[in-house]
């Protein structure tokens, strides 16, 4: 049974993020005298890990290197909830520390439903805090890859908002996470020595510096660095000021809900914009009006909202239309957007990208003049790019490899040989005498060299392409070279190896690695014949080597004699009482065919010859070294008219690999055959 794909989220929408804050930290009751005085909150209002939250299938992290946070004064709210009498209060303070969203400010609420968050804070209640936040750019890390933000590493299945808009932040009874916590100033705590200015910055916000436990005091000490950073800023209401601050407020939250409304979650940037710049309603609303329709009268076929396409639209539609696999590279909204567009082709993805941009293009299609002007932004030939690379990659990882099962993978800074000495060692352990002194070890001298070299070849779309809209031809001559990159790779590696043919100088009778004859043909006697050769291999000190082999590679001529082999329980044949008829290597290696080892285009082919092998994780006998560990190639833009025979432009399919023979020790031959 196949295993089930995850899928990215569907957000709902719109894309909130109501995210649970690690702690509150709200002011004990003002002093008599003091009752005038606004109390303080300080809040961590983020702590930057994975939140479970409503609506989405996995886990979320909101980025908050990417987080947009506006001015320092936000509402805050109870329980999310938009309305006057859940308004709390407002910040003046706003920043990310230390990868976590630190928040402070006043209580100003003076409705009933404020006044009793505030008494079950005087009475001890740890209240909890969760943020507001729109997700404007969310990527989505599947199942078996990682990814970074805040400082850590994700593994997928998760969500990371790379791009958010942070909202309102609100006082919550209990969020999603179950650790969270939440302290109150309401008791004196001991003294503690605090720097002359601190003490008396702490006061200015309402505070006394002997009555902060632990974690009070250092989410203020976070926030007096934050501020002592950057330029002062005057935005402490006067107390007689409640009720106007409460107001704006209130038209903050009326100005974003317009400014969403109008944006309809289809222009993120604006969006963000706006509500950072403060703009109202009606300027944004004329933004969009802008951005949705183009400014000449470019050739297009307009999109579901009237105007051209989203680039990640477009590429998802030309992946569909030229059957590249794509379910796992965008999110399912996109692919259902783009599903309704996969008949089209490459003239309509150049249209669409310039009307985007506002531009038009003047000439008949497949002209000089036409093709200058759709390749002219880097944004399509980046496409048309990724449509290349995806479908060489889909060919490259389905097309059967040995290479990547028998040899191990280096990697090399730059083109140069490489003089590699063997990792046998001299000497061994020796008991440490009364003086302590430990004895080296020695390594052997034995080496080999690698080198990389760069292998590549031209990919085309010509005029004669754009003039049948044929993006079809492009992707499958992709394809084809997914497959070279695949057979380049097989071709190096098997020139070398069936080089080792008798009288060669890496399997040698000298080196007790090497076998011949009538009983070297493979069976189960001959295979036993390479397991003993196998452990009786020695390093330069005469020690054993100690490595266990693991694979049988052999020639398609001898698959099937492997196969059985390796899976086969009893032995049939005759047998007497001292001939068990039990297969005792059932299972013991695990059994590798190339048509490359009998393919009589390579010198030192053999349909008989067969191999005993080390896990390449433990010993090596061939290496691969790939420039700065580059394991698969690599599709880059060249240019229009890189080809001088083609009307048309051109991408350039390279990738910079060697292959070596490694360690002798990692394996036995047999020739198979007298």
């Amino acid at each position: 049974m196949s295993k089930k794909k995850l899928q990215p989220d569907k957000p709902p929408e719109p894309r909130e993020l109501n995210l649970l804050a690690s702690a509150v930290e709200l002011e004990a009751a003002a002093p008599e005298g003091e009752q005038n005085k606004l109390r303080r909150f300080s809040m961590t209002a983020y702590t930057g890990g994975p939140m479970q939250l409503a609506g989405w299938r996995y886990p979320v992290v909101v980025d908050l290197q990417g987080l947009q946070v506006g001015g320092q004064r936000r509402p805050i709210l109870l329980d999310h909830t938009r309305d006057v009498d859940f308004v709390m209060g407002q910040t003046d303070s706003v920043g990310v520390v230390n990868h976590q969203l630190v928040v402070a400010g006043h209580v100003m609420g003076e409705s009933t439903k404020a006044k009793q968050v505030i008494a079950l804070n005087d009475k001890g209640f740890a209240w909890q805090s969760s943020i507001g936040a729109r997700a404007d750019q969310v990527e989505f890390v599947p199942e078996g890859k990682t990814s970074q933000a805040n400082g850590r590493e994700f593994a997928g299945p998760v969500n990371i908002a790379r791009r958010a808009t942070l909202g309102e932040i609100s006082f919550v009874v209990l969020g999603a996470d179950d650790n969270t916590s939440a302290q109150i100033a309401a008791s004196a705590q001991p003294k503690k020595e605090l720097d002359m200015e601190f003490a008396a910055w702490i006061e200015a916000q309402g505070f006394t510096p002997d009555a902060l436990n632990e974690s009070q005091t250092k989410n203020l000490r976070t926030l007096y660095d934050l501020q002592a950073a950057k330029p002062a800023e005057n935005d402490d209401p006067p107390p007689s000021a409640t009720v106007q601050i409460r107001a704006e407020a209130i038209a903050e939250l009326d100005r974003i809900n317009a400014i969403r409304k109008s944006c309809d979650g289809r222009h993120p940037e604006i969006e963000a914009q706006a509500i950072k710049e403060g703009w109202d309603a009606t300027k944004a609303e004329l933004a969009v009006l802008r951005a949705s329709r183009p400014s000449g009268p470019a050739i297009h076929v307009a999109g579901g909202n009237g105007g051209p396409v989203a680039s990640q639209v477009i590429e998802a539609a030309l992946c569909l239309q030229a059957g590249v696999p794509c379910e796992e590279q965008f999110p399912e909204q996109t692919l259902e957007r783009a599903t309704k567009y996969r008949r089209r082709g490459l003239r309509w993805c150049a249209e669409q990208i310039c009307a985007a941009q506002g531009r038009v293009i003047d000439a008949d299609p497949g002209t000089r003049e036409w093709i200058q002007a759709a390749f002219s932004t880097s944004e399509l030939s980046g496409i048309v790019g990724n449509i290349a690379n995806k479908a060489l990659r889909a060919a490259f990882d389905a097309a059967p490899s040995v290479a990547d099962r028998i040899a191990a993978a280096r990697s090399h800074t730059n083109f140069h040989a490489h003089t590699v000495y063997s990792l046998a060692l001299n000497g061994e352990l020796q008991p440490v005498g009364p003086d302590g002194e430990l004895k080296h070890l020695s390594l052997s001298e034995e080496s080999y060299t690698r080198q990389v070299d760069t292998r590549g070849a031209l990919l085309s779309v010509t005029r004669k392409d754009l003039v049948n809209d044929d993006l079809g031809a492009f992707a499958r001559s992709a394809t084809e070279m997914g497959r070279k990159a695949v057979t380049a790779r097989e071709k190096a590696l098997f020139t070398s190896l069936n080089a080792t043919a008798a009288g060669a100088s890496f399997f040698t009778t000298a080196r007790a690695n090497y076998f011949e004859g009538a009983p070297s043909a493979l069976s189960l006697s001959s295979i036993s014949t390479a397991v003993q050769m196998f452990r009786d291999l020695k390093g330069p000190d005469g020690d054993p080597i100690m490595i266990e082999p693991r694979l049988l590679l052999v020639p398609t001529a001898l698959e099937t004699t492997a196969r059985e082999a390796m899976t086969s329980q009893f032995v049939l044949g005759p047998t007497t009482a001292k001939t068990p008829g039990v297969n005792i290597w059932q299972n013991a290696f695990t059994p590798i065919t190339s048509p490359w080892l009998s393919n009589t285009n390579l010198t030192g082919a053999s349909s008989t010859a067969w191999y005993l092998l080390a896990d390449p994780a433990d010993m090596a006998a061939i290496e691969i070294a790939y420039l700065n560990g580059q394991q698969t190639p690599t599709v880059e833009f060249f240019g229009l008219d890189a080809d001088p025979n083609v009307l048309g432009v051109t991408w350039r399919v390279y990738w910079d690999f060697g292959v070596a023979l490694a360690e002798f020790r990692a394996g036995v031959k047999s020739k198979g055959a007298a």
